[in-house]
């Protein structure tokens, strides 16, 4: 589907206010005028206020490069602000000569302040700006991009991100409902950071606001209308089975009162800056603490979940199809195929037929290829891996959280990025207090997956 109008307007305002002034490069004499404002950050010269200060007009020149100017500002950074080699090297001397005697503790403080980088002081200046931390949430995020060509901005992206991990710690973070009366801004934001399901139009954002729903969002007090990570939820009587039931526009308002279960059905990180920094496991669980307060009636939490990786690992693996699809599918399939659509030699051939979505509209070539699709996600979920964990990333965390995969669904979301990412299959995943704890404690030991008993009968089948 196509970007939508309000998506793209906001994205285009941003991005020139974003542009506005953006120099080429750095170069002679401004590049010599950085270099010294860093040294002078990095060693404290002339107080806080004056740290602070150029602090400031570093950010403004940093915010004005375009991202060649960025690229070599951040090298600057990382490669000549390290801890001192010499130093490391004495203090590591000593420490090892002082064990075990009334020095090595004294020798170990050394060596820990032999090892702290010029970086992190530099870094703690932009923080101290008024809107520092976002700067430096958006400063991780172009070194996430940099980081692929030069290796040697690994250093500061370390750092960076575990200072991020301790300031955003979830102890310092704000649960917020959002509603239709936010203001305008922070409505924008929502629309602009939906990651999951877009929002095509203010009246799709309203419907997703309305009584039978509520959305959260966490926030950071030095980050006041930015949300960090936002979830979408619909208060209804059963498991949803599909995404376009839940986001239709002008389907009835269900009364939230007689609820008794809630569909998590959109969760978007929203700071790129702040990846691998994790707090969406506390959002579910400050958010399931929240509905249980106001709709005491509520007994189910679940998910309504993408299979973002499905599609990718099935072509990726043409071998996993004959495992999946049985020769009395095969014949099934064949039935209902016409003469303009790829013909099938044998199930390998599968995925070329599903690369034309029109298969979702034709009822009897979908019937016929539902049973063996969804057998092929029981397996993705079950027995594909990545690093010794599940491949799916939605999978991973979820799992990693102490769901269980509940339940499958078919032609679950037929948008165009639905049949992109997974035929149009999507997952439910359940959260049950009662055994949330031994499945976090099971997958964390050994990486064992709890899954209904029907989700695991369709991986034998």
């Amino acid at each position: 589907m196509a970007e939508g109008m309000v998506v793209r307007g906001l994205r285009r305002v941003r991005t020139l206010l974003a542009d506005g002034g953006a120099t080429r490069s750095l170069e002679g004499k401004q590049l010599v005028r950085i270099r010294d404002l860093l040294h002078e950050c990095a060693s404290g010269i002339g107080g806080e206020v004056s740290a602070r200060q150029r602090a400031g007009r570093l950010a403004e020149t940093y915010l004005r490069l375009n991202d060649e100017g960025r690229a070599s500002f951040l090298r600057i950074v990382a490669t000549e602000f390290g801890p001192d080699p010499e130093l490391v090297a004495k203090a590591h001397a000593d420490y090892q000569e002082a064990i075990g005697s009334d020095a090595q503790w004294t020798a170990e403080s050394a060596l820990r302040n032999a090892m702290r980088s010029a970086r992190l002081r530099i870094l703690t200046q932009f923080n101290a700006l008024s809107h520092g931390v976002k700067f430096l949430v958006d400063l991780r995020a172009d070194l996430l991009r940099f980081v692929e060509k030069d290796a040697a901005l690994r250093s500061l992206d370390r750092e960076l991100e575990s200072r991020l991990g301790a300031w955003f710690d979830v102890g310092f973070l704000e649960l917020q409902r959002i509603t239709w009366s936010s203001p305008a801004a922070l409505l924008e934001k929502l629309i602009e950071y939906e990651a999951v399901h877009q929002i095509r139009s203010w009246s799709d954002l309203k419907n997703r606001l309305d009584s039978d729903r509520r959305c959260y969002a966490f926030f950071h007090p030095r980050m006041p209308m930015e949300p960090l990570i936002f979830v979408e939820v619909a208060l209804t009587e059963h498991l949803a089975d599909n995404v376009q039931t839940l986001l239709d526009e002008h389907a009835p308002v269900f009364d939230a009162h007689r609820a008794n279960t809630a569909i998590f059905y959109s969760i978007s990180n929203t700071q790129v800056g702040l990846r691998g920094v994790s707090f969406g496991n506390f959002l579910l669980k400050r958010v399931v603490d929240d509905l249980k307060r106001d709709y005491p009636r509520l007994v189910n939490f679940a998910t309504l979940s993408p299979l973002p990786s499905f599609r990718h690992w099935a072509e990726k693996n043409p071998e996993s199809w004959p495992h999946a699809f049985s020769a009395a599918d095969l014949e099934r399939i064949k039935r209902h195929l016409t003469p303009e659509m790829p013909q099938l030699a044998d199930a390998s051939d599968l995925s070329k037929l599903l690369a034309d979505a029109r298969w979702m509209t034709d009822a009897r070539l979908a019937r016929a290829l539902q049973h063996g699709l969804l057998r092929l996600a029981a397996r993705y979920l079950l027995t594909t891996s990545k690093g010794g964990r599940p491949y799916d990333p939605v999978a991973r965390f979820h799992l990693g959280n102490g769901a269980r995969i509940e339940r499958l669904n078919y032609l679950a979301d037929t948008s165009a990025r639905g049949q992109q990412q997974s035929y149009g299959l999507m997952v439910n995943y359940l959260y049950d207090p009662d055994t949330i704890e031994a499945n976090v404690e099971a997958f964390s030991r050994s990486g064992e997956i709890a899954a209904a008993a029907a989700i695991r009968r369709s991986a034998r089948d």
